[in-house]
């Protein structure tokens, strides 16, 4: 039996991951080819993942010392968030790691229950919070790869990590690699798909099913089948960014455990810290303040949190981009993959998270019947479309819970006609219970009940919750649970190294 070609438009982030997390599947029944521009230069989804990664980088065979080395890469532990509820010195964390018991939810009921009011929910639940405000690894040395004492994803240089995916693919599974420019699709004989595409190097390349991953110019999932966009605009207000790379002050300078996401006037500053630098950016409404104000709130970050860094040696890039998403995905034999699929502003880093989703699903699929693929289409379009809509409510909530009264654009945020229904009836619900899992439909979501514990929790505190909802019944078992997170954070404090002596361990004497 002739194997199926699966052709990748596309390279980056988004393409290379599709491609190696089919080839490694597929080796047998699959050949895949990745065709890439060599006029367009790499532009990364994103420098932050999810715990997931780890998983792909399994499935694909990439060891995760060579990924770290090879990207500067870094361990990311979750997100904390400065001035999100208040506009002042008030933080709050998301980690990767749930809250000690979970599913249930007696360490939430008895933080609720307790009466100090400032003890931070995530520092009662995990001990994941001390972990990464003391910059530490999320495992030792002797730790197997993969392996955690907290959960982790990771931070690396996006461009140089589309680099290592393109060798390994090349060298180790398979992909056939072709350098071209794509000067038109072609109609198979049916008319109602793909055939072949026309390259500019005189060659025309055919293929069962292609995969879009040409980012926002869309060549095949738009320019060639015309599926539109949804905007979400209208509920995420963002639509620039400013970026900017920043060395450290010294080659043994802290590497946060945490992207840090500061709230601005107008939008939030995001940081994350890669071996040999730290990548800044600033994402804002242009509705609300216009450019140079952006850039100045984003030097003024550089300023305080790098003092001696020369501001006028660093290179700005300037980002336009709107929130939406493709309204279907998978159209015919083509399939959307990461920016051709949707952009929406990088609060939670779903981007890179959203492509492993994408690609999983596409090498379970492939060893289907070819005659069921219409049905496969729709089970696609189906659950990555329920991905965004709740991608798009996750993020809302970071901004509808907000208590800002310094800008106009905080204010709206909190308007409700801005917010999806569906997170406007958790809401109300969640008035009286505890976010659990049967708040959510599926079994597959993104975001666990969990995340939206440490979201609700870290910004508003027991405020969102009426004082009779507050259960005292578990108040014995809770602080049970309490001093077991008690006693795990000081074993781990005593022996996780930091971020950085993992790293330079594990980079120098692999």
């Amino acid at each position: 039996m002739d194997k199926k070609k699966v052709i990748v438009v596309g390279g980056g982030t988004a393409g290379w991951i599709s491609a190696a997390v089919i080839a490694a599947k597929h080796r047998s029944d699959v050949s895949v080819t990745l065709v890439e521009s060599p006029d367009v230069p790499i532009i990364g989804v994103g420098e932050g993942t999810w715990p997931s990664m780890r998983a792909t980088l399994k499935k694909i065979g990439l060891s995760e010392t060579e990924m770290l080395r090879e990207t500067q890469g870094s361990f990311k532990q979750g997100t904390r968030f400065f001035g999100w509820s208040d506009g002042g010195s008030e933080e709050y964390l998301h980690p990767f790691s749930l809250p000690l018991e979970y599913p249930a939810t007696t360490s939430v009921q008895g933080w609720l229950a307790a009466q100090s009011e400032d003890v931070a929910f995530a520092s009662t639940v995990t001990p994941q919070d001390a972990i990464v405000k003391s910059n530490k690894a999320p495992k030792q040395i002797s730790a197997p790869e993969y392996a955690f004492s907290v959960n982790y994803g990771y931070h690396f240089d996006a461009g140089k990590f589309a680099l290592l995916l393109q060798r390994h693919c090349v060298d180790v599974l398979g992909v056939e690699y072709v350098s071209a420019n794509v000067e038109a699709a072609l109609p198979n004989s049916s008319g109602d798909g793909i055939g072949s595409l026309r390259l500019d190097i005189g060659q025309d390349l055919s293929g069962d099913l292609f995969l879009d991953c040409t980012g926002q110019k869309a060549l095949l999932i738009e320019k060639f089948f015309g599926v539109g966009s949804q905007s979400v605009s209208e509920i995420l207000f963002n639509d620039r960014a400013i970026a900017v790379q920043v060395p450290y002050d010294n080659e043994k300078a802290e590497i946060a455990s945490a992207t840090v996401s500061t709230a601005a006037s107008a939008g939030w500053i995001w940081d994350i810290g890669l071996q040999n630098r730290r990548g800044i950016g600033h994402v804002y409404s242009s509705s609300f303040v216009n450019e140079d104000h952006a850039q100045q709130s984003l030097c003024d970050y550089v300023r305080q949190t790098a003092p001696n860094i020369q501001i006028q040696d660093l290179s700005f890039k300037h980002l336009k981009f709107e929130s939406g998403y493709r309204r279907r995905l998978w159209e015919s034999n083509c399939i959307a993959v990461g920016l051709s699929a949707g952009f929406v502003e990088p609060l939670e880093a779903s981007a890179i998270a959203m492509v492993e989703q994408s690609a999983e699903f596409i090498a379970e699929h492939l060893g289907a019947s070819w005659a069921s693929m219409p049905a496969v289409a729709r089970k696609f379009n189906d659950k990555m479309g329920h991905h965004w809509g709740r991608i798009v409510e996750f993020l809302k909530l970071h901004y509808v819970l907000n208590r800002r009264v310094d800008s106009e654009y905080w204010v709206q945020h909190r308007n409700r006609e801005t917010c999806p229904t569906a997170l406007l009836d958790n809401l109300e619900i969640w008035k009286h219970q505890i976010p659990g899992i049967s708040d959510l439909p599926r079994v597959d979501e993104l975001f666990p009940a969990a995340s939206y514990q440490y979201v609700i929790y870290g910004m508003q505190g027991k405020g969102l919750m009426g004082e009779a909802s507050r259960s005292r019944s578990c108040v014995a078992a809770a602080k049970k649970i309490q001093l077991q997170v008690s006693r795990k954070k000081q074993e781990l404090l005593q022996t996780l190294p930091t971020n950085r002596r993992l790293l330079t361990q594990l980079c120098t004497h692999p």
